[in-house]
């Protein structure tokens, strides 16, 4: 199949395309490559991809540009992962969030309904559920009030999604990520940056009181999950449906840090802050719909996922320094 990755240089993008291409499909990538972090780590990743990936360096917010790669790749299906990332960022830039993740979402869907690309992945997240009491998050919850600009742009992307299914027949999965972590995670997410600060003896940063609980999710288990949704779409009714895509099993704040400073064999320097706005105080994926419908199946539970990560963290930095 011929598809195209939105966002396909980013961390769960990388690894998304290194699926795809294992699959024999003919993948086009399209990154910005924005200094949001260092672009040299999106880089790296396009050039270990290992197969024949088209890469299209242009901004999802520029129409004519999103226009001119659908009309080059007349892709088959679109994975949308390319987004402005983070809930404390995008409180401090709320426009840059709305013109990116909901214009160049609508560009995104614009361009693949009028070249007929009716199969979309849409990449959205567990942030919409905000305050909801009631655990663990299913997908017919109603969504009443979203905590941070981040989220409501995910919220509104998937109702974009649903107006093209049912104004244009496309059929597009929405998948709310659950607290996606792995080797090549991004040097900004906590158990990236708690990793590196307690290896190197610099103090961490810990919002609230430990207690705040979070779904956290192995790379690995995503992919699977995105490629479920991949084959789910590839057929031809009309179709819209939300999934789950976590682990099930929810972590404190208090025990994350605890499990990182067992894989790493050394204590952390914690510098305790006030809860920070737009915060959720918990997390927690019900997968069930994605488990009948996608096959999902989570394999890798935060207990083996951490020393996982903190492997692959170490080799990295191993391999960096053997080559200064």
């Amino acid at each position: 199949m011929k598809i195209l990755v939105t966002g396909g240089a980013g961390f769960i993008g990388s690894h998304v395309v290194r699926r795809l291409l294992k699959n024999a499909h003919s993948i086009t990538v399209i990154d910005d490559f924005n200094d949001f972090y260092d672009p040299s780590i999106k880089r790296a990743n396009v050039a270990s991809f290992g197969g024949p990936v088209e890469i299209e360096e242009m901004d999802l917010r520029d129409w004519g540009a999103t226009q001119r790669v659908f009309e080059k790749v007349r892709p088959e299906a679109v994975i949308h992962l390319a987004a402005r990332a983070g809930v404390r960022p995008s409180i401090a830039d709320p426009k840059l969030y709305i013109d990116t993740n909901i214009t160049g979402t609508f560009h995104v869907l614009e361009a693949a309904r009028l070249l007929g690309s009716k199969k979309v992945v849409f990449a959205s997240s567990s942030s919409v559920y905000g305050l909801s009491k009631t655990v663990p998050f299913r997908e017919d919850f109603p969504v009443l009030q979203t905590l941070s600009p981040y989220a409501a742009t995910k919220i509104a992307g998937e109702h974009l999604c649903g107006n093209y299914v049912n104004l244009h027949g496309m059929r597009i999965a929405c998948l709310r990520f659950f607290t996606v972590y792995g080797p090549g995670q991004r040097p900004d997410l906590a158990i990236h940056g708690f990793t590196d600060a307690i290896e190197n003896g610099r103090p961490i940063k810990q919002f609230g009181d430990g207690s705040t609980r979070r779904d956290y999710t192995y790379i690995d288990d995503i992919v699977q999950g995105v490629m479920g949704a991949l084959s789910y779409v590839d057929g031809e009714e009309p179709l819209f449906e939300i999934f789950n895509l976590g682990e099930s099993e929810t972590t404190t704040l208090s025990q994350l840090i605890s499990k990182i400073e067992k894989a790493l064999g050394k204590k952390a320097i914690i510098e305790r802050l006030p809860e920070q706005k737009g915060d959720m105080p918990i997390t927690a994926a019900d997968i069930t719909k994605a488990r009948t419908l996608l096959g999902y199946a989570p394999s890798t539970p935060i207990r083996e996922g951490i020393p996982k990560f903190v492997s692959w963290y170490r080799e990295l930095h191993s391999r960096k320094q053997g080559e200064r």
